[in-house]
């Protein structure tokens, strides 16, 4: 009989959680985390996970060695910074991908970084060999990790914005009013539902190792986008505003390309924003429902 696979997945949040529950449910042996006992307590609490989820610190090489004993099979980097500056960057994903290969040692390793890794400003196609200049510290210490990873014969999945139930950013600050058209709104939005998203981070278990772009497979311009939104919710377009060329990730204008991801035997559910609108909606309003 073959031994039962064994994974873990370091922080167990919005992207995190879907990939340990389609891992159990495939059959694998599964631990999870969160950075706090607090968040820990809540899985226990409210969620009841058929497997344990617990405190540990990415960033402490102390608080792995709870999973030491163990040999993992894969160890699932998911951690969010929660916006952190460039030293929460830096303990996070650096430190803490430093910390996995030195204390675990997992059979193999998947980290989810971002496609805001791709500075490019002008509409431009960008698949995985295309070149990678992050203009904010954050970005080019997530870039360092993704180094520590690949060395190290991890596989990096770069996340386009990710959305699901409960979750939005376009779509709450459309609804708040606080949404703005920049410029002529005519810049590309790369989207990914979290669920594609913890779908395609197991089915690169499967793959070679490298460098992937997880997205939908139909980016969208911010003015069609809202445009969607305004149809939906039967509300005006947002006005026009400032390009902030200073927000935390940097501003950048592209088109991502998931052709390699869907080259090992994975498809989105969600095809664009468009179709998933309805479902967010439910989760974050109350929808009106037709006379």
């Amino acid at each position: 009989m073959l031994a039962m696979p064994k994974a873990l997945v370091i922080g167990c949040g919005f992207v995190g959680e879907v990939v340990a529950d389609l891992l159990f449910q495939a059959g694998w042996g599964v631990s999870a985390t969160c950075r706090t006992e607090l968040a820990a307590g809540h899985f226990a609490r409210n969620a009841r996970k058929p497997y344990p989820v617990q405190a540990c610190d990415v960033t402490q090489s102390a608080s792995l060695r709870l999973f030491s004993g163990s040999q993992l099979d894969a160890v699932f980097f998911c951690a969010s910074s929660r916006g952190g500056d460039a030293e929460a960057y830096r303990a996070l994903y650096l430190q803490g991908s430093r910390n996995i290969f030195r204390t675990l040692h997992p059979g193999k390793i998947l980290f989810t970084s971002s496609t805001s890794l791709y500075a490019q400003e002008n509409g431009e196609v960008v698949d995985e060999q295309s070149p990678t200049v992050p203009r904010h510290s954050a970005g080019k210490i997530l870039l360092e990790a993704e180094n520590v990873i690949l060395r190290s014969g991890g596989t990096v999945a770069r996340l386009a914005g990710i959305y699901g139930p409960t979750r939005s950013v376009l779509m709450k600050k459309f609804l708040t009013g606080e949404a703005r058209l920049e410029g002529d709104g005519q810049r590309w939005i790369n989207q990914i539902h979290r669920e594609d998203a913890a779908r395609a981070l197991v089915c690169l278990l499967q793959a070679p190792t490298g460098i992937y772009n997880v997205c939908d497979n139909r980016p969208a311009r911010q003015c069609e986008v809202y445009q969607w939104l305004a149809n939906f919710f039967q509300k005006p377009l947002p006005q026009r505003g400032y390009i902030n060329l200073e927000r935390k990730r940097g501003y950048s204008n592209k088109r991502v390309s998931n052709q390699k991801l869907c080259g090992v035997q994975w498809a989105p559910r969600w095809v664009s924003y468009r179709e998933a609108i309805s479902s967010i909606a439910s989760t974050l309003v109350e929808v009106p429902r037709e006379p």
